[in-house]
Formats: structure tokens, sequence, C-alpha cells
């Protein structure tokens, strides 16, 4: 697990379906866009007609829709990897969501520490579908330190604590 790296932060997220996905990592990735963090979505399943329907349901400026459009919600991972190799040499900050079955998550986080040299600072954030890890979800918890919600990153400590 990478959570004991310093180039590498580990986030976790869980989702009901591809919308509800979205619905979370909407807010978050359109502050990140606003503060110039470079984002890429790699993504088991593709998400580009269904994020296009949620972006014009939004009250978000047409340019910043553009902006999260251009992220490639696309499931062309082969692409989207030759893209983290490009930006790596200029790139010192990038966040990473990795959208998926356990298996796929895994898989993307194993190219991701081949690709990505220590130098660069990156944020992964691995999303899960609650219904796959149900049943073990304190398990998946355990690696994480914080957990992305709606509101944004949450400590997990706090979480259990309520």
């Amino acid at each position: 697990m990478n959570k004991n790296r310093d180039t590498k932060e580990k986030i976790c997220a869980f989702y009901a379906s591809d919308y509800h996905f979205e619905m979370i990592s909407l807010p978050y990735i359109n502050k990140k866009i606003q503060n110039n963090n470079k984002i890429i979505i790699l993504t088991e399943s593709n998400l580009e007609e269904s994020m296009k329907k949620l972006l014009e349901k939004t009250n978000l400026k047409e340019e910043t829709r553009k902006e999260i459009l251009e992220l490639d919600w696309k499931n062309d991972n082969t692409e989207k990897f030759n893209a983290i190799k490009a930006k790596r040499a200029k790139e010192k900050d990038m966040i990473i969501f990795v959208k998926g079955n356990e298996n796929y998550i895994q898989n993307m986080n194993q190219n991701i520490e081949k690709w990505i040299p220590e130098k660069n600072h990156i944020k992964i954030i691995d999303c899960y579908n609650i219904e796959e890890v149900g049943d073990s979800l304190d398990e998946v918890m355990d690696q994480y330190e914080k957990v992305l919600r709606v509101t944004g990153e949450k400590e997990i400590e706090k979480l259990q604590k309520k």
C-alpha cells in the first residue's frame, strides 16, 4: 500500500452507480481545476455521455464545464497512461481518480507505481462500488487515511467516531 510513501497520497471513495460517482467527484474536481491541479480519470467504464448530461444540469460556467469534459471520461487507459507519462516530467502534482472493481483498482495502482517517479506528488483517489465491497468495507477503509465525500476529503478516523 502506498500509505507510507510521502510522494503518493491515497484516498478512497465509494459510489452506488456511475451517476453517483460523478455527483460525488464533481465538486471536488471543479475545486481542483480552479486551483490548476492536473486531474486524470482512470475508469473501467465509459462515463463521457453521463458526465455530459450531468454537466448540462449544473449551474457551472460554460468554460468550467468544458474543462471538466476535457478530462477524458472514456475508458481508454492506454492513452491516459501515455498522458501520465508525458505529464510526469512537467507536472509535480497530479490527482488521479481510479474508478472500477477491486481488481481494476489494484492493477491501475500497480501501473501508476511503475509510471510515476518518486519526485512527483500525486493523490490517488481509489473509487469503489459500494455493492462490491459492502461486506469488506472496513478492510478497504483500513488501507486509507482519508475518504472523499461530496463535501471533500475527510479523515476516516473522524468519520468512524460519529
